[in-house]
């Protein structure tokens, strides 16, 4: 049995995966899960909800599931430098959803050919299923649970994806980086008094370590969240346009990151390129063209012109006022919105109150009004 699973192993590597390790499915303590909810953490995320018992039972999404083959994708991509608008790193490749998904099929079919297992026997996922990827991976000796909230691996730092393979198959267990640690407790296990991820958060959105309150966290307002931005994030979201790295490139274990093979995945890295200007000026056709094999894209572009604003409106580049006052007349009252805010931000009372009427905006439009009531 440890010969095949050894087996499974390197050919699981050879596929592109930079770790595969093993965890049996146990009983996951619910508490965490379900206080982090109950306190509204989540946001408007209500799948989290709606999963939340699968994900402390996996034997709710795979009845009979016995073991979980965590497997982890490094995406870090050595030394980059973002001068102007930043994205999280993991957007810098095509989305990682759709070029890791191949990979977890034809690691079902090495199950199948090592195992003698049928399809209905396993089941996996990339960051898309009912699972507590991070936990299972931290109990398989993946990495452990920072105060971060993220999964910190020794070898690889904060850069992984994530992948799960739900099996009915008994296989070996690996142990957690200490034995007596379970995985899904003991947040920070090995970052010892070290709080700089913590102290480190623009917008304060951590409760605890290891507590992320989705509504200050800007991952979730520049992406997860579909709405208006609230005023009081706006200047902590600085330059971040999609998504944030704060909490993991702080981290001190990211010493020992090394690039990865990217086997798995397809670089992106000419977005970065991309200025302020450019993106405040993109069209529908634009955008489809450059980001519709990216994670960007679920954004679409009324999201991305809505975080562009924001942007913007932190700039202090009063060249910018011409294209935000276009887009205080743009057909989405999202992006109207948050035009009207970075204008007001950015000029003169008076020439703020020029430039939009200019722009001829719909004063009538509760979530418009509401940005020249209040404070820039």
């Amino acid at each position: 049995m440890a010969a095949r699973l050894e087996t499974l192993r390197r050919r699981l590597a050879a596929l592109g995966f930079d770790e595969v390790r093993v965890a049996r499915i146990e009983a996951v303590p619910a508490e965490p899960l379900r206080d982090w909810l109950a306190a509204g953490r989540h946001a408007d995320m209500t799948w989290m909800e709606r999963t939340a018992e699968k994900r402390l039972q996996p034997g709710l999404a795979l009845p009979g599931a016995r073991s979980v083959i965590m497997l982890g994708v490094n995406y870090w991509p050595g030394a980059l430098r973002q001068e102007g608008p930043v994205w999280a790193r993991y957007a810098l490749h095509e989305d990682y959803h759709d070029t890791i998904q191949p990979a977890l099929a034809a690691a079902g079919r090495v199950l199948e050919e090592l195992y003698g297992v049928k399809s209905h026997d396993y089941r996996y996922y990339v960051d898309t299923g009912p699972v507590l990827e991070r936990g299972w991976a931290a109990k398989a000796g993946l990495g452990f649970a920072g105060k971060n909230a993220m999964l910190i691996s020794p070898r690889h730092g904060n850069w992984l994806f994530l992948a799960a393979i739900l099996t009915r198959l008994e296989l070996a267990p690996d142990a957690p980086l200490r034995e007596q640690q379970s995985g899904f407790a003991d947040t920070g296990l090995l970052c010892g008094k070290c709080t700089r991820c913590l102290d480190a958060c623009p917008t304060w959105a951590f409760a605890a370590p290891g507590v992320v309150d989705s509504r200050r966290c800007i991952s979730y307002q520049t992406i997860e969240n579909k709405g208006t931005i609230p005023r009081e994030l706006r200047a902590g979201i600085g330059r971040r346009i999609y998504g944030c790295d704060v909490c993991l490139e702080i981290c001190p274990w990211n010493r020992f990151a090394r690039e990865g093979r990217r086997l798995l995945l397809a670089a992106r890295f000419e977005l970065p390129q991309f200025t302020l200007a450019e993106l405040l000026a993109l069209t529908p056709e634009r955008f489809a063209a450059v980001f519709r094999r990216t994670a960007i894209k679920r954004l679409k572009l009324t999201g991305l012109l809505r975080n562009a604003c924001v942007v913007a409106g932190n700039a202090g580049d009063v060249q910018l006022l011409p294209s935000l006052a276009r887009l205080a007349a743009h057909a989405s009252p999202l992006v109207r919105a948050h035009a009207v805010w970075a204008v007001r931000r950015l000029a003169a009372p008076s020439s703020a109150s020029a430039l939009l009427l200019t722009a001829r905006v719909v004063e009538a439009d509760a979530i418009v009004l509401a940005e020249y009531e209040g404070e820039p």
